[in-house]
């Protein structure tokens, strides 16, 4: 069975830095968010070590418009420089997700319960997610709320397929099975509104960063742990709706 949540991501700004445009000190956002971000905005509805996030499909909302801003950077050295940002302008997704246990942590088997990590999955997207939401970087704000998958009018409805040649999917991190940190691209193509997206294991294109060593955390709560707190603090009656 697929522990598949959809929701709604907006807002006012979104910035998924193409790394292609960012040697020269200057960020210019890629015109549809990588597997990536989209993936960051899944972790922070709800994450725990023992489940992994895979995003299945986003539809575009809105039109697909770039605005330019002058940005200060911090400069280490001293004085001042003034950078370009070429930023996405009034975003808004549709997306499609699912959970599946994080296999490369077997020392987790016992928090394997997908049934109590949907559920608290769907409780944190109707609260707006666990942590801050942002579209590519930490300036770019945004909300998130339940929704279904293709409701609504969208922007790309009725437009074919359109194609934005090679671009970053995602990262690679080192596990138990691998010391690689490798970065994967695609080439991803929008089909009326929908992208899409390939499990990282599909994708073709990878390139070695370096190697690292795998890093680990200890302590966590379990999701019966933190699903017994949230009844005795709420009660039944959200999980008793779903």
């Amino acid at each position: 069975m697929a522990w598949t949540i959809e929701f709604l991501v907006y807002g006012r700004n979104a910035l998924f830095t193409d790394p292609f445009s960012k040697t020269g000190g200057e960020k210019t956002t890629t015109l549809i968010p990588t597997y990536e971000a989209m993936k960051g905005v899944a972790e922070s509805i709800y994450w725990k070590p023992s489940i992994k996030w895979h995003i299945d499909s986003i539809r575009v909302m809105k039109s697909i418009r770039t605005e330019s801003k002058g940005v200060l950077p911090r400069v280490y050295s001293g004085g001042k420089m003034l950078s370009l940002y070429t930023y996405l302008h009034d975003v808004a997704y549709q997306v499609r997700a699912t959970i599946s246990p994080n296999e490369s942590r077997p020392d987790l088997k016992n928090d394997y319960n997908m049934v109590k990590h949907h559920q608290m999955a769907l409780r944190s997207l109707d609260k707006g997610g666990r942590r801050d939401i942002f579209l590519g970087v930490r300036e770019c704000q945004a909300y998130v709320e339940p929704c279904k998958f293709g409701s609504e009018d969208g922007e790309y409805d009725s437009t074919g397929t359109i194609g934005f040649g090679l671009m970053v999917h995602g990262f690679n991190y080192p596990n138990n099975r691998s010391k690689l940190f490798e970065v994967r691209f695609w080439k991803p193509e929008m089909l009326n509104g929908i992208i899409n997206f390939p499990k990282p294991s599909d994708c073709i294109y990878t390139r070695k960063i370096r190697e690292m060593n795998v890093k680990q955390g200890a302590r966590f709560q379990s999701v019966d742990d933190a699903l017994d707190i949230l009844i005795r603090e709420d009660g039944l009656g959200f999980f008793n709706n779903i």
